[in-house]
């Protein structure tokens, strides 16, 4: 029986380092995997260039004339990690029956592959690589992380605990992915959402191969931030609370203060009035910054702008050539 193709989807920004393991270790894997009948020999690696300022996109060409597993897809600009990555799931998802989609960093064991594709042969829809160990993290970053899956459960967020991009989609999966149109992409809540079988594969995290971290501290607060308000209202909620809490403290203190007055004990004073100022103007600062996340977020989902603008596509030409090629020798068998 005819394996699967299967389509490996690998966002890149500035990988000019890592690109060559990379590519070599993902065609190893692949190559396994047609040489076992697990997967069609059609299977493709497909490497998405997010606007990159370094030579990753030469890389990707020079890969893409000698290694026939290999094929790009170019971004016109940086559009962003996410949206990079959903650029190559909708341009791979068009030929492929299943996709994987991994880091270009090699922090991901990409030898559970073979099991993402065996859990796919079994009839699982969406296959998530889950970390069995954060033993490579900093002691910082695997508390805020925790922190953060714990947080985005109690705000009623599905997601899979210490589980990143790292997954394998069915086609069908993909179809349903695309049909969320949202500007604010944050594909670890949404592909939970669609609700078909799926099941977690463990695997230990390695690390970075080569190169620097895309992912710095301020972009993963920035990443975590974005998970939260296009996904739950609790903030706002939760600044409507405090504005509540505020004015029942503000009703007991001027309660207070109208007994010291009656009795006669008042003492005049700075810094309690300094403290009261300084606590409202914080709780208002913080109200409005909240309010105007959720309201700049409207004002990007409203406009409708393409999330991202491909300049060259060496993907889908490529099949399309070779459909229209056996189209025409049809033809002219006739």
């Amino acid at each position: 029986m005819k394996g699967p193709i299967l389509t490996i989807v690998v966002p890149c920004y500035n990988e000019e380092e890592v690109f060559p393991e990379t590519s070599k270790q993902l065609s190893a894997v692949l190559s396994n995997l047609i040489d076992d009948f697990l997967i069609s020999s059609e299977s493709k690696i497909l490497f998405v260039d997010d606007g990159s300022r370094d030579r990753t996109w030469a890389l990707i060409e020079k890969e893409m004339a000698k290694n026939p597993l290999v094929k790009g897809l170019k971004l016109a600009r940086n559009a962003g990690h996410q949206n990079a990555l959903l650029a190559g799931l909708e341009a791979a998802a068009a030929q492929s029956d299943c996709v994987v989609s991994i880091d270009a960093d090699l922090q991901d064991d990409i030898r559970v592959i073979r099991t993402f594709v065996e859990k796919y042969r079994d009839g699982f829809d969406v296959v998530y690589g889950v970390r069995d160990k954060r033993e490579t993290d900093t002691f910082f970053k695997r508390t805020t992380a925790l922190g953060f899956y714990r947080f985005m459960n109690k705000i009623g967020i599905n997601l899979i605990p210490n589980h990143a991009d790292f997954r394998l989609m069915s086609k069908r999966a993909l179809d349903e992915l695309f049909k969320y149109k949202e500007t604010n992409l944050f594909l670890r809540g949404l592909i939970p959402l669609i609700g078909f079988p799926s099941t977690k594969v463990f695997y230990d995290r390695k690390e970075r191969v080569a190169g620097e971290s895309k992912y710095p501290l301020k972009k993963m607060f920035a990443f975590a931030f974005d998970g939260i308000t296009s996904f739950s209202i609790t903030p706002i909620r939760f600044v409507t609370f405090l504005g509540f809490l505020a004015v029942i403290i503000s009703a007991l203190a001027g309660g207070y203060a109208i007994v010291q007055e009656l009795t006669g004990h008042t003492e005049s004073g700075w810094t309690s009035i300094i403290i009261s100022i300084w606590f409202v103007g914080g709780l208002e600062l913080l109200a409005t910054g909240i309010i105007g996340e959720y309201i700049g977020k409207i004002y990007r989902e409203v406009k409708r702008r393409p999330r991202y603008t491909i300049e060259v596509d060496a993907f889908s030409n490529h099949n399309e050539g070779k459909q229209k090629l056996k189209v025409l020798m049809n033809k002219v068998g006739k």
